[in-house]
């Protein structure tokens, strides 16, 4: 099993690539939860990830023959992009392959660091297997993603940050998806300090390590379904899961409201961008899904911030409607001069920001002297959407919330 003399020796191997990320204190969230909140901000590591660690650390256990070889790897973003930049700093050829839908941006984020890349298949399951058929028909090794006690060894440097710039900490709170980054962390921080706790979160919609511990074997999903696209794995790796059996204390689970939910609030009180799986650790820390004492002190790992633009405007929408920040309202009136305005001075007099409004009169299924209107209004919590919503009412108006 992984140990600590395997992180200490990868710590050599990677410090010349992977940054020293910052562990920052977090008034915020300290205030909502009672406890010291510091946040390991892995979202700032080169490529966006803390991939970058294992990657090089397996890269750079290579022999020389299996570096001459090159190394290959399937992934659909944050992996490949580690792989890459790791195999061009240690002077190794790589080779990628994505998903034909992998979002361009990654692809082009892979492809200038230096790696060849191959796109393949419909999802990662299509190019993992594409990737293992180059594998055996090449010289190249393959680099599993979590699967392979290197990779986890150089993501438990981030453990060695922790306790050496945290040597106070009480619990670390880490994200799960194959199991490589709490393996590694959890190694070195039971070493180090081990009354510490560990506390892993997966996505509720890629949950898998529960039932994989009942069963002592690793359960796999048929499908997954989490905008935590980084840890949405379907299934635990089979040398993580005696990791986390020995070394982690606590399993918990969050859904996507509460991870777009802990997004938004990262944007806007810490004024930093995460990704789903990277803020899975807030979530389950305001969704107090795990017991906090008063003033105990706890780092929560944010292990990336690489976010499709596209997936990140859902996801702030839906984070805003789930704080009660934004809402769509809906009401079928009579087409009468001066009825729009009624209803629009009782929005304006609740102090409510109209972002869109739509007025039609063609719909056939209301009657036809009647018009829809359909607004998305910009609001400051769950009360003001009540008394927005009340005060049409008591005005006669039937308001249909459509978020």
């Amino acid at each position: 099993m992984l140990s600590l003399s395997d992180v200490e020796a990868a710590r050599d191997r990677v410090d010349d690539v992977a940054l020293r990320t910052s562990l920052e204190s977090q008034r915020t969230f300290s205030r909502m939860t009672g406890a010291d909140v510091r946040l390991k901000l892995e979202n700032t590591q080169r490529t966006g990830s803390f991939k970058i660690r294992g990657a090089t650390n397996r890269i750079r256990s290579l022999t020389e023959e299996e570096r001459e070889g090159g190394v290959i790897t399937a992934s659909a973003g944050n992996h490949a992009q580690g792989v890459a930049l790791a195999a061009k700093h240690s002077g190794v050829e790589a080779l990628i392959v994505m998903p034909e839908f992998a979002p361009i941006s990654k692809v082009n984020a892979t492809e200038s660091y230096g790696a060849e890349i191959e796109l393949y298949g419909q999802d990662y399951a299509d190019a993992q297997e594409r990737a293992h058929e180059l594998a055996e028909d090449s010289d190249r090794t393959y680099v599993h993603a979590y699967d392979d006690q290197a990779v986890q060894a150089g993501q438990g440097t981030i453990g060695l940050e922790i306790v050496e710039d945290c040597p106070e900490v009480d619990t670390v709170v880490v994200p799960i998806g194959g199991g490589g980054l709490i393996g590694g962390i959890a190694t070195a921080i039971k070493a180090r300090k081990p009354d510490t706790r560990v506390i892993g979160v997966q996505a509720e919609g890629a949950a898998t390590v529960a039932n994989s511990l009942d069963k002592g074997a690793t359960e796999e999903l048929d499908s997954v379904d989490t905008i935590a696209d980084g840890i949405a794995t379907g299934a635990v790796g089979e040398t993580t899961l005696p990791i986390i059996d020995d070394r982690v204390d606590e399993i918990v689970t969050v859904d996507d409201s509460e991870t777009a939910s802990a997004m938004v609030l990262l944007l806007e009180r810490v004024k930093t961008l995460v990704e789903g799986a990277g803020a899975v650790p807030i979530a389950a820390l305001l969704g107090e899904k795990f017991d906090i004492e008063d003033d105990e002190t706890i780092v929560t790992v944010l292990s990336g911030g690489n976010i499709d633009l596209n997936l990140l405007t859902t996801v702030l929408e839906r984070g805003l409607v789930d704080r009660g920040r934004f809402v769509k309202l809906r009401t079928v009136m009579k087409d009468r001069p001066g009825a729009l305005r009624d209803f629009l001075n009782i929005v304006t007099n609740a102090q409510a920001n109209i972002y869109e409004i739509n007025h039609d009169r063609a719909r056939q299924s209301f009657a036809i002297d009647a018009t829809e209107i359909e607004m998305d209004l910009e609001t400051r919590g769950h009360e003001h959407v009540e008394e927005i919503i009340s005060k049409l009412r008591d005005a006669g108006f039937q308001v249909e919330v459509r978020t």
